[in-house]
């Protein structure tokens, strides 16, 4: 059976939890998830951990903070006055937001504090700063060509 190394497109079911135990994603009821290993489409620890692993293996994989989203960054922690928000908007902690920098990306971010005069966004990913346990099924492993010309 084919083990899966580096190159590999693979196809794989999971749940992934906090160490709390609460769910943050599962692709339980839908398509398995598909990714090349090593492309950077995931994250590093999910990545390091399918591989070696074969069609029908289970197995459950603990990504601590830095090789899942990172540590939080106070530069992702923006302030921003509250006379800026619409007229019909309250800033509440807790609440999400789309913001767009200069570029006219949109990114996430959520108010974290508010102010007399001003709300502070964090723009961190949701799940910075948070150890990850995924458990995996590998579904298929469809390798990379090998081919080598002379």
């Amino acid at each position: 059976m084919q083990q899966v190394k580096e190159g590999d497109k693979v196809k794989v079911h999971y749940h992934g939890r906090l160490r709390n135990g609460e769910t943050f994603d599962s692709s339980q009821g839908r398509e398995p998830l598909e990714f090349t290993v090593g492309a950077g489409q995931m994250i590093k620890g999910f990545d390091e951990g399918v591989k070696g692993m074969q069609p029908g293996d289970k197995k459950t994989v603990e990504i601590g903070a830095d090789d899942a989203y990172g540590q939080k960054e106070e530069a992702n922690l923006i302030e921003f006055p509250k006379d800026q928000f619409p007229p019909d908007v309250t800033p509440e902690p807790g609440h999400q937001l789309m913001l767009s920098n200069d570029q006219g990306q949109q990114f996430p971010v959520v108010i974290a504090e508010v102010k007399e005069t001003s709300v502070i966004l964090d723009a961190n990913h949701p799940l910075a700063g948070q150890d990850l346990i995924f458990d995996i099924e590998m579904v298929e492993v469809q390798p990379v060509s090998r081919i080598i010309m002379p």
